[in-house]
């Protein structure tokens, strides 16, 4: 049987990784895994590789894991954000739609100004206030334009096999008896295995488009904290503040957004995938090892 070929790059951030333990099972497929610090290494900012790349490896679909996240730095650090957070999905999909192959990308909560007082839908205006949000949001707009058959997935609060939130949480519980957390922020924690879960459901379907992906219900970061830290048996307490509190005491340069719950409105109308209630989630992520 010849197996359909996968070309994942960030194979080695946390959602990379869920990828490959979720197709691991799957005989039909074959991932071929790239990452700056790979064993094999692809530069998705050069246009000239990522060509020649995907035109030896004749790929059957792309998956596109790899972004610049650290918020804060890219404020200072406009061009390389936009290289690897837009250009970098600019040369993936003009290689994609050459050779007939599918791609996913996976975008980002930070397209939205964050002042929301409902779900979002794919169908609410973005509009981003940092870095981060406008590059992935040009991004997004580089997909459209160029590739043929094409997934946006937008997601939020992810976490997995590698550092996020629930790491640092787990980290800094380890010499601390109290840890400081915003609660005026919304969202819905998402983990890798639910979105990589996701990604497999999709890739199989010829159902293109946009797509919020994100695990089901809501919380705020300081409850979030305290169920990661619950699940881990810490008895770490979690003082509430306010974001604006927060800063004074931990000035940052990115602005977060206040509203992050995304509502999976096209996942559900097409029947694409759907997610799990977040606390069953990072309850599986525990029984997985934090993986």
């Amino acid at each position: 049987m010849n197996k359909k070929r996968v070309i994942v790059t960030g194979c080695n951030g946390q959602l990379g990784r869920a990828v490959n333990r979720e197709f691991a099972s799957d005989d039909g497929y074959e991932l071929i895994n790239t990452d700056v610090t790979a064993d094999i290494k692809l530069d998705i900012t050069d246009i000239d590789q990522v060509i020649s790349f995907v035109r030896e490896k004749k790929p059957y679909a792309v998956f596109n894991c790899a972004a610049y996240t650290a918020v804060d730095k890219q404020e200072q650090d406009r061009d390389l954000a936009m290289k690897i957070n837009a250009i970098g999905p600019r040369n993936l999909a003009a290689a994609a739609s050459e050779t007939g192959a599918k791609l996913i990308h996976i975008s980002t909560d930070y397209v939205f100004p964050g002042v929301s007082d409902h779900p979002l839908t794919e169908f609410d205006p973005v509009g981003p206030v940092s870095v981060y949000g406008k590059t992935k949001l040009a991004g997004e707009d580089f997909v459209r334009q160029f590739a043929e058959r094409f997934y946006i997935i937008r997601t939020a609060w992810l976490y997995g096999d590698g550092h996020n939130f629930a790491r640092t949480m787990l980290k800094l519980a380890e010499n601390h008896d109290e840890l400081t957390v915003v609660s005026d922020q919304v969202g819905t924690p998402t983990s890798a295995k639910e979105l990589a879960r996701c990604m497999h459901k999709l890739i199989e379907t010829d159902n293109y488009g946009l797509f919020h992906g994100t695990c089901e219900g809501d919380t705020n970061w300081a409850v979030f904290a305290e169920e990661v830290l619950k699940a881990a048996g810490k008895n770490t307490k979690v003082r509430h503040v306010t974001t604006e509190e927060y800063t004074a005491m931990n000035p940052s340069s990115a602005p977060r957004p206040f509203y992050s719950i995304l509502d999976n409105y096209m996942l559900r109308l097409t029947g694409g995938y759907t997610f799990a209630d977040w606390h069953d989630a990072l309850a599986e992520y525990f029984r997985d090892g934090l993986k």
